[in-house]
């Protein structure tokens, strides 16, 4: 078991070394040749720190270990929002740009229904995962079209943390390409032993590959948005922080998933487990990012607590769901009931918070 741990921790630190390299040699190599900043951001480092989550899903959904590659995803979008957006609001509160707000949000919650409906049958297979990357395909070009109307305040931030620019030379040219293979190559390498330790944890726990991708995956593939968006908040660049959460969801569940149920060899089955509490789970996160994005335009401190206050209530009803514990029906009482009303007295704030503004904007007038 000692050197199942010591493979699994050494497929994480390649592939976090290897989405690392990636980034700097893609964006470095973008940088050269003119491409604005927020342009990298969007598309070359978002794809690069969710370059692990691509790398783990595709070598479980060759291998034809569809549990695996659902439960990262699944896992690394609850992760993302509950955990990651908790952390850094508690840190340093988070201020929300209007776009979040009104288009990408919105787009993260249609796409987790739109994945929520397409694998209700069951099973992703091909054409569920020819719907998925046709849908990023569409995202991207909207995120590139709207990039060219944002603020110049947004520009700005995307320009201090990815306006890096060398010199263009031949010697740098072969530098970031070779940055960019070795990243490759580690993230190919580091995804094969983290998938074929993780198999083996799951056996020895007696727990399935799901409740392993759920948590401890999800978690180790997440890495690198951690790293993003917590710095990013803290040098007070809100809308990379949050940016960052929102377009991996996003992005896990058109291009990683889509590309998973196209490469399966018998699609992704979707266990009815998963259909009556993962997905509902990953769907409410998204749901409730709406008004918690709304209130104010802003994360606070407390509404960051109580995020993160459900991610490890999410992960303790995964634990002892896998048990089969007594404590379950507490668990289940807690999702049926605290949840919705939280949701409710979320949504009322988010009302008051709009008439309050709109009283201020006629007073102003």
């Amino acid at each position: 078991m000692t050197s199942t741990l010591i493979l699994f921790i050494s497929g994480l630190a390649l592939l976090i070394l290897g989405a690392e390299l990636l980034v700097r040699g893609a964006s470095r190599l973008a940088a050269a040749v003119g491409v604005s900043p927020l342009v990298i951001g969007l598309t070359i480092v978002a794809i690069g720190t969710a370059s692990p989550e691509i790398a783990v899903s595709l070598q479980a959904a060759v291998n034809g270990q569809g549990d695996l590659t659902l439960g990262n995803v699944l896992g690394s979008n609850i992760f993302n929002i509950l955990f990651i957006l908790g952390v850094t609001s508690i840190l340093a509160p988070i201020v929300i740009a209007e776009q979040l707000i009104r288009k990408d949000a919105p787009i993260m919650l249609g796409v987790s229904l739109l994945a929520f409906a397409l694998g209700v049958d069951g099973n992703l297979g091909l054409w569920d995962g020819l719907i998925l990357l046709a849908g990023m395909v569409v995202y991207m070009v909207f995120a590139l079209r709207q990039s060219r109307a944002e603020s110049k305040e947004v520009q700005k931030e995307y320009a201090q943390e990815f306006a890096e620019k060398q010199p263009r030379s031949a010697r740098n040219t072969l530098t970031n390409i070779l940055f960019i293979l070795i990243g490759l190559g580690l993230l190919v390498l580091g995804a094969r032993w983290l998938v074929d330790s993780a198999v083996i944890i799951a056996k020895a726990l007696g727990v399935s590959e799901l409740v392993i991708g759920l948590t401890i995956v999800a978690v180790g593939t997440s890495l690198p948005e951690v790293a993003t968006s917590v710095i990013a908040a803290l040098k007070g660049e809100s809308d990379i922080a949050v940016g960052n959460a929102v377009g991996s969801n996003i992005f896990n569940l058109l291009g990683v998933l889509g590309l998973g149920a196209l490469l399966a060899p018998d699609g992704v089955s979707v266990a009815a487990r998963v259909l009556q509490f993962d997905f509902p789970v990953m769907a409410f996160v998204a749901l409730v990012s709406l008004p918690v994005f709304y209130i104010d335009n802003r994360i606070s401190r407390t509404e960051g607590g109580l995020l993160l206050l459900y991610y490890v209530l999410y992960v303790v009803y995964v634990v002892l769901r896998a048990s089969n514990s007594s404590a379950l029906p507490a668990a289940t009482l807690f999702v049926t009931f605290f949840a919705p009303i939280t949701f409710i007295a979320l949504f009322i704030v988010a009302v008051r918070s709009a008439r309050a503004r709109r009283r201020v904007s006629g007073e102003t007038l």
